[in-house]
């Protein structure tokens, strides 16, 4: 089994929107991606489309920091 690209490396992600997808593709590659985010939770939880579930979690959201 090969090790990825990024293992072993800690990213501290404090990005807005803009930045999120990069923190993404960290976390694809190996690497651990810790999301920080302001006290009333990240801008992007409240961008549509949202899931049919009862949480109405935000599809964007979830897409931008998959793995994080």
């Amino acid at each position: 089994m090969s090790e990825s690209v990024l293992a072993g490396l800690r990213v501290v992600e404090t990005a807005g929107p803009s930045g999120e997808l990069a923190g993404r593709f960290l976390a694809d590659l190996g690497a651990t991606v810790w999301e920080i985010e302001p006290p009333d939770g990240s801008p992007t939880r409240r961008y549509p489309p949202f899931s049919s579930r009862v949480s109405r979690e935000s599809l964007f959201f979830a897409f931008y920091n998959a793995g994080k």
